[in-house]
């Protein structure tokens, strides 16, 4: 077993999946957020920011969810090394080859989209966990964990704003790949149900992306 998942389709398969998880913690991730464009003054989203720092389920889903992103990462930069070390003629060649565009750049997305995560873990979740000081100011009205007045904060600021949305859209780009890619590594392949999960995939990024977006426009322009 050990040799399986050191192995090149081992690692593929727990990318695959850790891939896939990470699929679904972003629509639920997303529902959350998006509860801050509810006019009621962020209550709805505090209340679910308060349940998920309290509850123990929510904290056990978090160390996962923290797995899955260091495995899909680490495997994924593997991966790559090796393909590049197994094809040295790219240095002296560029033949035309079928791979879309896209499936030739996740790694360069991938890496954008990790800066993107230490950058949005330094403005929340480090905060959260004290490993940041909670920003201060009349604007963070109910404590040291006011997600809602934070974010509040940040996105009425437009070089966050706009730093944010050219992050999200590298990872519209990643996703709209990535959930093909981690289906027909798990073995879901054919022509036909290839071109349904490229369309999926691509429907499902574009809706990820928009959601995420949606947020700062609103809050810089509408708020």
């Amino acid at each position: 077993m050990k040799n399986f998942f050191l192995s090149s389709i081992g690692k593929k398969i727990t990318m695959g999946l850790a891939g896939l998880f990470l699929c679904l913690f972003l629509v639920v991730h997303l529902s959350v957020n998006l509860l801050m464009v509810k006019n009621d003054g962020g209550q709805m989203y505090m209340k679910a920011c308060s349940f998920m720092r309290s509850n123990l389920i929510i904290k056990g889903i978090e160390i996962v969810l923290f797995g899955g992103i260091f495995l899909h990462m680490l495997y994924g930069i593997i991966l790559q090394i090796q393909n590049w070390f197994a094809r040295p003629e790219r240095y002296y060649a560029t033949p035309a080859t079928k791979t879309s565009f896209f499936s030739k750049y996740m790694i360069h997305t991938g890496l954008v989209i990790l800066s993107f995560l230490i950058f949005h873990f330094f403005h929340f979740f480090f905060v959260k966990t004290g490993l940041v000081s909670p920003p201060q100011g009349p604007a963070i009205v109910n404590g040291p964990h006011d997600f809602y007045h934070m974010a509040v904060n940040l996105f009425r600021q437009p070089f966050y704003s706009w730093t944010y949305i050219l992050f999200i859209l590298f990872m519209g780009f990643h996703l709209g790949h990535a959930l093909q890619s981690a289906f027909q590594t798990l073995g879901v392949g054919g022509p036909r149900i290839s071109a349904v999960l490229k369309v999926v995939g691509w429907i499902y990024a574009v809706g990820i992306t928009a959601g995420f977006i949606i947020i700062p426009v609103y809050f810089m322009y509408f708020y």
